[in-house]
């Protein structure tokens, strides 16, 4: 009944999990149509009930929206706040060990691996956690720190620590993350293009 009162109360929920459908069927190579996630990828589940307790959370539903959030973790090994802003077309590929601060944002068209983390910095209060743009793509194991930006179509190598903004169309990787081959022009949050090396353009 509470599910079904978010669907009402805000109607994007149901269009935005039929665009994260599309974007698994269209970029994971193990899958090629949308039952098998709606029925089995925890990713993309989590991901729904974290829409609904987003919208909970914004009606002054707080407990419930962290009962929510608790139980997401507890079953799914998914850890995404209530409060985080979440676009659409996003794939939260394996999700697992995944964990997304209070005032994340991540965009539309964004893809983000198992055992990424988005956190803060320590104690900071207020804004404190990264912003994902459009189309950015995030390896498995990278920890994103601080109120920080990645820029639109952003690459961030697997097992990476970034603590520093990540300019648009730059592939970053290490600990502490530092920008590795020449600039892209396209959104590898799309393509899943993961390599590290790109080839040089102009503008």
């Amino acid at each position: 009944a509470v599910i079904a009162q978010a669907f009402v109360g805000n109607r994007n929920i149901v269009a935005d999990a039929a665009a994260d459908l599309t974007a698994i069927k269209e970029r994971d190579p193990s899958n090629t149509e949308i039952l098998t996630p709606f029925l089995y990828f925890k990713g993309f589940v989590a991901l729904q009930g974290q829409r609904v307790a987003h919208w909970l959370w914004h009606h002054d539903r707080l407990h419930l929206a962290r009962h929510i959030q608790s139980r997401i973790s507890e079953v799914f090994g998914v850890d995404i706040h209530p409060a985080a802003r979440m676009g659409r077309s996003i794939m939260l590929d394996h999700g697992s060990g995944l964990v997304i601060g209070e005032t994340a944002v991540v965009e539309d068209d964004v893809s983000i691996l198992q055992n990424v983390t988005l956190g803060g910095t320590g104690k900071d209060t207020g804004d404190w956690h990264p912003k994902v743009r459009r189309g950015a793509l995030i390896g498995a194991g990278a920890k994103i720190l601080g109120n920080i930006e990645i820029g639109v179509g952003a690459k961030v190598g697997a097992g990476s620590v970034v603590i520093n903004t990540v300019a648009a169309y730059t592939s970053v990787a290490g600990i502490p993350a530092r920008q590795v081959g020449k600039r892209h022009f396209n959104l590898p949050g799309i393509t899943m293009d993961q390599t590290l090396s790109e080839p040089e353009y102009t503008i």
